[in-house]
C-alpha cells in the first residue's frame, strides 16, 4: 500500500476510508446503558453491532470529562500531547481561571483537519458549543453545534433548535448527522452528544432506555446509508449521593482554607463549564495549587486520610500517571471515590438546579467506556489495553471490509 493511501497525524497513520466513516462519542455512556437497553429490547441495532460487529471496553482519559476525551479521540493522543486537560483550568501566566475551549489551547492538529487537508469531505457536529471551536480548529469542512445551529443546520437536521438542557440536544446531533450523510455523504463524520440524560437517569431506567432507543434508530439509519460506524464515550457516569438523596461532597477549598489559611491555596475543578444546572460543577477530579514553597506532602497525607478520597498524589506524579500537561495542573491532584464528588467551597456551589439525585463523573470509576463497531475487526495486534482515542485507528486500519 502506498504512502498516499494513509494520512499521518500526531505520529499515527490512518488508512483513507473506502466508504463513509461515522465516529460517535456518546457523552456519559458507560457500557451498562447499552446492555440494559439491549436487554429491554429497546436497542436492536446495538444488539446487532455487538453480535455481528466488534465490541470492546476501553479506558478513557483521566480526568474523565468531556473536552479532554473528545480532543483525545479526534487527535489520537492523550492530553500530554494535545494539551486539553479539562473544561476549565488556571492559567498561571495570565493569573486567571479560564475555560479551556479556545483553540489556542490545543497544541496539535486533529485527525479531522488532516483528512480534510488530504482531500476528504469531513464534518463534525456537537451538542454543546463549548466543544465546537476545538473540534473545528483548522478544519476545512462542516462544523456546527446543536446549541447554536443556524438556519442551514436546522434545515439539515429537519428539526427546530433544541433546549441545551434536554435529550433533544443529542437527538439533533444524530438527525443532522443522518441529514448530512444523506445529502453531502462526507467521508468522515464526527458526532458528539451531551450527557444531560445520563446525569439524571441510571442505566435501565425508562428515561435512559428511551434515550438509547433514539440513538439506536439513528445508528440503524446511518448503517443503512452504507456507513462504517464506530462508537465510544468520553466517560461513564455514577450516582454521587447518599441514602438521603443529597450529594456526597468533599469541599476541598474549605479544607485548605482551614489548614493553610483563607485564600492561601486555590482549588480548580476541571468539570466547570457554562452548563452547571445538571451537575453543579461537582465532579470526582480536582487539582489544588499551593502557596509558593509549600511542601505538598503534608497536604497530600491529610487528603489521603479523608473518607471518600480514592487517590491523592503530587501534580507531577498525577501528570505522569494520567498523561496530563504538568503546566496546566496544580501541585496536588485529588480523585474521589465512585460515589463522591469534589467541590471548592460550600458557599460557591449552587445546587438549586439539581432536580434529581446527583450523577456525575471525573474519576477512575468513570474510566471504562464502550468501543463498538458495526463491522468485525481483522485483528488488533499487540494491544493489551484499548483507549477510547484508539477508535479512528481501529475503524480505519483494523476492520474487515464489507
Amino acid at each position: 500500500m502506498k504512502a498516499r493511501d494513509f494520512v499521518t497525524v500526531n505520529g499515527r497513520s490512518y488508512r483513507r476510508a473506502a466508504c463513509p466513516l461515522v465516529v460517535v462519542c456518546v457523552d456519559g455512556c458507560e457500557s451498562d446503558y447499552i446492555s440494559q437497553a439491549v436487554a429491554a429490547g429497546d436497542a436492536p441495532f446495538f444488539a446487532r453491532m455487538i453480535a455481528e460487529g466488534a465490541a470492546f471496553k476501553a479506558d478513557c482519559v483521566i480526568p474523565s470529562f468531556t473536552n479532554p476525551n473528545n480532543m483525545s479521540i479526534v487527535t489520537g493522543v492523550p492530553p500530554s500531547v494535545h494539551g486539553i486537560c479539562g473544561n476549565y483550568f488556571y492559567d498561571r501566566d495570565a493569573d486567571a481561571e479560564v475555560m479551556m475551549n479556545d483553540p489556542m489551547y490545543l497544541r496539535c492538529g486533529t485527525i479531522l483537519a488532516a483528512f480534510a487537508d488530504a482531500g476528504a469531505k469531513v464534518a463534525a457536529i456537537t451538542a454543546k458549543d463549548k466543544l465546537c471551536r476545538l473540534l473545528g480548529k483548522d478544519l476545512k469542512g462542516v462544523c456546527f453545534s446543536a446549541e447554536k445551529a443556524d438556519e442551514s443546520a436546522l434545515e439539515i437536521a429537519g428539526r427546530p433548535r433544541p433546549s441545551v438542557y434536554s435529550a433533544d440536544l443529542s437527538e439533533f446531533v444524530f438527525a443532522a448527522g443522518v441529514g448530512l450523510m444523506s445529502k453531502l455523504r462526507p467521508d468522515l463524520l464526527y458526532l458528539s452528544t451531551t450527557d444531560y440524560v445520563q446525569h439524571k437517569a441510571a442505566p435501565g431506567t425508562p428515561a435512559a432506555n428511551a434515550f438509547y432507543r433514539m440513538i439506536d434508530a439513528y445508528l440503524a439509519r446511518l448503517h443503512a446509508l452504507g456507513a462504517v460506524i464506530a462508537l465510544t464515550a468520553d466517560h461513564g457516569m455514577n450516582g454521587k449521593f447518599g441514602p438521603d438523596g443529597r450529594p456526597n461532597v468533599i469541599y476541598l477549598q474549605d479544607l485548605l482554607d482551614e489548614w493553610l489559611g483563607a485564600g492561601a491555596a486555590r482549588v480548580i475543578l476541571p468539570i466547570t463549564d457554562p452548563y452547571v444546572v445538571h451537575h453543579g460543577s461537582l465532579g470526582s477530579f480536582a487539582t489544588a495549587y499551593l502557596p509558593s514553597g509549600r511542601d505538598a506532602v503534608p497536604v497530600i497525607e491529610r487528603f489521603a486520610r479523608l473518607p471518600g478520597i480514592e487517590l491523592v498524589v503530587s501534580g507531577a506524579e498525577g501528570c505522569r500517571r494520567f498523561e496530563l500537561p504538568p503546566e496546566r495542573m496544580g501541585d496536588v491532584i485529588i480523585v474521589a471515590d465512585k460515589h463522591v464528588v469534589l467541590g471548592t467551597s460550600r458557599a460557591r456551589h449552587d445546587l438549586s438546579g439539581l432536580d434529581a439525585p446527583l450523577r456525575s463523573h471525573g474519576g477512575l470509576s468513570e474510566q471504562t467506556v464502550p468501543l463498538l463497531f458495526n463491522r468485525r475487526t481483522a485483528g488488533i495486534p499487540g494491544r493489551d489495553r484499548l483507549r477510547n482515542f484508539d477508535i479512528f485507528d481501529l475503524a480505519l486500519n483494523h476492520l474487515e471490509p464489507a
